[in-house]
């Protein structure tokens, strides 16, 4: 499937070395004005070729709007489509691979599901996939914005190393270059604002459920836990249980939100009206500098140095990418909370 989400649905197309990429957000509001300046801001995030930590492939990654967005600059309810350009492809550098099947690539897994495959970058399977899902997060998260809501994705842990400073990811990531090797890293995202009971539902459309979707559908990601998570696993019920406390007459907080967050925010897969708090964990990049053993259509093993431009570590861009998801799982969550809910 190219689409997320129900209420709030994405679906994307085009290839990383076709065209362009772009998608069609349906189930947006009407009379909304998009905050253009924090697209701008959340695409620059990702976009490739900023800085010497990630893939020198130069892309403006400038969108351009076809529908859906009037000329007074409000959204009309009907679906907004939009495409990015792709300018700075390199599909020479692919022509070694077509007949060779990367290891932890989509290579094999595509060709052995469709028959045929887009070697060049990697198709739909590559990263660049996930300009779209910026795009239409970017348009989510001004909307939750207006209804205070925000979500913050930063990159916390990189090859094993927790991050207290800038400067730790530029020497991981100079090793890494060094050596022609990649790191992985764990992204950790909050959510502020989301009001008790005002987004999930109990069953299959749990809240850590969709959220658990969308940032398992990222590239590179293997791994996702909210609120304490599998830490869980060690713990005594009487040491994660999440209390709550009587409040004197000049506190604010709502008494019903609990005063701990082992949860993450979601009970029983609903808001709790706490910081809604999960991880994210990347796989180091698998395309590197170093000669790997790739199988050949041939069924023979090839011991090959693959070309491309690529990440030395992809969570480092991929941080914005969790943070448009979950802005997209939120506010679809949301908007399917407000035509089958109450106020609490």
């Amino acid at each position: 499937m190219n689409s997320f989400g129900h209420y709030l649905r994405l679906t994307t197309f085009g290839e990383s070395h076709g065209a362009a990429m772009g998608g069609v957000l349906d189930g947006f509001p009407s009379g909304e004005r998009p905050d253009f300046a924090l697209m701008k801001e959340m695409l620059a995030r990702r976009r490739p070729g900023r800085s010497p930590l990630v893939t020198s492939r130069r892309e403006s990654d400038e969108p351009e709007f076809l529908s859906g967005i009037s000329p007074e600059g409000l959204t009309l309810g009907t679906p907004i489509a939009f495409i990015v350009r792709n300018r700075d492809h390199r599909s020479a550098d692919y022509d070694a691979m077509r007949d060779l099947y990367r290891p932890n690539h989509a290579d094999l897994t595509t060709e052995a599901r469709y028959g045929l495959r887009d070697h060049r970058g990697g198709g739909r399977a590559s990263a660049r996939e996930t300009v779209s899902w910026v795009i239409g997060g970017a348009l989510a998260a001004g909307w939750l914005r207006t209804r205070g809501i925000t979500a913050e994705a930063r990159l916390t842990r990189i090859g094993g190393v927790e991050i207290l400073e800038d400067s730790i990811i530029d020497s991981i990531i100079a090793e890494a270059r060094r050596n022609c090797d990649s790191v992985g890293g764990v992204v950790s995202c909050v959510i502020k604002g989301v009001r008790l009971g005002e987004a999930g539902s109990p069953v299959f459309d749990k809240l850590h459920a969709s959220l658990g979707r969308a940032m398992l559908s990222i590239n590179g990601v293997h791994g996702f836990e909210y609120g304490a998570g599998f830490a869980m696993a060690d713990a005594r019920g009487s040491q994660v249980a999440d209390t709550y406390r009587s409040l004197s007459s000049d506190e604010t907080r709502d008494a019903r939100i609990p005063v701990t967050n082992f949860s993450g925010g979601i009970q029983g897969g609903i808001s709790n009206g706490n910081d809604i708090c999960f991880r994210v964990a990347f796989k180091p990049t698998p395309t590197i500098g170093l000669p790997l053993d790739c199988l050949g259509r041939d069924g023979e093993a090839h011991r090959v140095e693959l070309r491309g431009r690529h990440d030395p570590c992809i969570a480092i861009r991929g941080a914005v990418v969790v943070e448009a998801m979950a802005a997209l799982a939120i506010a679809d969550a949301i908007l399917e909370s407000g035509i089958h809910s109450r106020e609490v």
